[in-house]
């Protein structure tokens, strides 16, 4: 979007006041301090927008070793990368942040009503806002094999192109069953020439499909898996069947089974997918007028970069609602 030249404020600058006639706490309350959540508050911070940003408990990638395939910031830690997204949004007087859980939102005949409940304790707090940005994540469900949790992130990936390039020519191993199991176990033979799929029982993998993974060198083990045995590091050493046998992998991938972070989009109506995702419009609206939604919680592909891409893209659809009713 090319901007108007006389729309070049300072950082500094005082906040734009504009006249309309509901008047609320803040134009934008973002729930989630993430990738998304904190790419939205920035453009909406340098749209002169007051913005609140909630935030609650750590973020889903905490336990891995770094961000990656992140434009300038490839390896960052994930909690680096959080105190750099919120330093950066300290010049914009117009923003704040609040570390609470939003517990409730109330669709109001105009605006919305924001109930938090702050993390260090104390009073629930209630706000108005005219517009609200749901981008809350998602929460993985790992299958429950022993010693899965522990190495979660390190040994126990989820993306490929997240943490592939770590794992290259390593022996891995992919979890899964069907289709799953057969698109991982392709895929993840791009960065590896020995890689084991694990279906923990039958495959459910076509014929078909098994004779493309054998060409590809791919090998298929039905085997119930007893257990994962990991380093101190947190890297996977042993994927342990019930029979007893061992087996050494550096790494196991496994698309898992995902929910919501939060009931907030549910509880107020918006649309959800089959998948779990909140349905959004092209410019981020969900189902509800005037809340949106950014980040994991959508259909798009999962990835850091692509989640603050997502918040930005929604901050400019929030920005120009809020002008198209400002300048009626």
């Amino acid at each position: 979007m090319k901007p108007a030249s006389s729309n070049n404020i300072a950082p500094e600058a005082a906040p734009m006041e504009f006249s309309f006639a509901t008047a609320a706490d803040y134009d934008v309350v973002i729930v989630g301090g993430g990738s998304a959540g904190l790419s939205a508050a920035l453009v909406l911070g340098r749209s002169c927008r007051k913005v609140l940003v909630c935030s609650s408990g750590p973020p889903r990638n905490s336990t891995s070793p770094g961000v990656h395939s992140f434009f300038t910031r490839d390896g960052i830690k994930p909690a680096e990368l959080l105190r750099v997204g919120r330093e950066q949004l300290a010049p914009y007087p117009t923003i704040s942040t609040r570390e609470a859980c939003v517990t409730h939102i109330e669709v109001k005949e105009i605006g919305f009503s924001i109930t938090m409940q702050p993390d260090r304790g104390g009073h629930p707090v209630t706000v108005s806002t005219r517009r609200v940005l749901l981008a809350t994540g998602v929460t993985d469900d790992l299958p429950p094999i022993e010693g899965m949790r522990e190495l979660w992130g390190m040994g126990v990936l989820h993306c490929p192109y997240c943490h592939g390039w770590e794992v290259r020519s390593k022996p891995l191993a992919v979890l899964g069953q069907g289709k799953t199991a057969f698109g991982l176990g392709l895929l993840i033979s791009r960065w590896s020439k020995d890689v084991v799929v694990c279906t923990n029982g039958p495959s459910g993998i076509k014929e078909k499909g098994m004779r493309r993974l054998e060409r590809h060198g791919v090998v298929v083990r039905e085997d119930r898996i007893a257990r994962l045995e990991g380093r101190p590091t947190g890297e996977l050493r042993h994927i342990v069947f019930e029979n007893g046998e061992k087996l050494s992998r550096h790494a196991l991938f496994l698309h898992t089974h995902q929910r919501q972070r939060s009931t907030l989009a549910e509880e107020t109506g918006c649309r959800m997918l089959s998948s779990g995702a909140v349905w959004t419009s092209k410019k981020a609206q969900t189902s509800i007028k005037g809340i949106y939604a950014a980040g994991d919680i959508t259909p798009a592909p999962q990835q850091a970069i692509i989640a603050a891409a997502e918040g930005s893209l929604a901050a400019i659809a929030i920005n120009e609602s809020l002008t198209r009713e400002e300048c009626r």
